[in-house]
């Protein structure tokens, strides 16, 4: 898990020929084998070849005529094996969404009323996008009819790579109506961040007492970026990473102090702090009395009782 704070983020100028939209099949760019993120959407389709995708904290199944639809900066990988082919489309946001001035981490609590197109992207995790032969036979002609557009930029070719885009998205959401829509009423984007900050708040847990606890590592745990782990800490606690485990930590010094006769030292380090000097400042910072006065102070008052 520890590698998965090393996990790359990639810009639409390392993995596509332009900055706007982008196809491709298999045989083009060499796929990515890790683990990754990248600033931009991303719909992949696959061709042939079974396989599964990881996205986000989910695994999936991945079979021939299924769609992914990938968020910016939503961690994610699909092995495609050797003998399977795929096509790829990368596009900007502002090539999708040109009348949404929304900041990409915030995407996935945008009401489907504004923009509908983000349905698919929004839910990837809890829905798969496999279609029959007739609708995949669709799909597969749309693409083929971008991917002669791309070749072929002229004045106008971006509106109608834009159009063909949103009838790639139609056709799905269509297609996928219903558990869409069930999805969107559940507010199932809102059940998955609550779950991440789950999966957070059990890697704190967990190693509290490490004084190297870090917030990539913590990401890490929850398949999140850095960024976004801390976009979405301000946004749910109104808190740093920092903040949050100097809280957990004086907590837990806390019930030390009035729960055992553990020396200071001791407790400084079952809290993740190596240095007791700093552990006692800390502690008087946040707590208005040295760790030793405020044990005394908090007996003294309890046999008073």
């Amino acid at each position: 898990m520890s590698s998965l704070s090393r996990v790359p983020t990639y810009g639409m100028q390392q993995r596509s020929n332009r900055d706007d939209f982008y196809i491709r099949d298999k045989h083009e760019r060499e796929a990515l084998t890790a683990p990754h993120r990248h600033e931009y959407f991303q719909i992949q389709v696959n061709l042939g070849g079974d396989t599964v995708q990881h996205i986000g904290g989910a695994v999936r199944p991945f079979p021939r005529n299924a769609l992914s639809f990938i968020l910016p900066h939503r961690l994610h990988l699909i092995p495609h094996p050797e003998h399977g082919n795929f096509m790829l489309i990368n596009f900007a946001q502002g090539f999708l969404l040109p009348h949404l001035p929304c900041d990409p981490l915030d995407l996935e609590d945008v009401a489907l009323d504004q923009a509908p197109e983000l349905a698919p992207f929004q839910f990837q995790e809890h829905l798969d996008f496999i279609l029959d032969d007739a609708a995949f036979a669709s799909v597969q002609a749309l693409l083929e009819r971008m991917r002669e557009l791309d070749r072929t930029r002229a004045f106008g070719t971006s509106t109608l790579l834009r159009a063909g885009l949103l009838e790639l998205i139609g056709l799905v959401s269509r297609q996928f109506a219903e558990p869409l829509q069930q999805l969107a009423s559940e507010r199932a984007t809102h059940r998955g961040r609550r779950d991440a900050l789950a999966r957070v708040t059990a890697h704190i847990r967990a190693h509290i007492a490490d004084p190297g606890l870090t917030l990539k590592d913590a990401a890490a745990a929850a398949f999140l970026s850095p960024n976004y782990l801390t976009h979405l800490l301000r946004k749910d606690t109104g808190s740093t990473f920092s903040e949050l485990v100097l809280d957990r930590r004086m907590r837990l010094a806390r019930t030390y102090l009035l729960n055992s006769n553990e020396a200071i030292s001791h407790i400084a380090q079952r809290c993740g702090f190596a240095d007791e000097a700093y552990f006692s400042r800390r502690f008087r910072q946040t707590q208005g009395l040295p760790p030793g006065q405020f044990r005394r102070q908090q007996r003294a008052h309890r046999a008073d009782q």
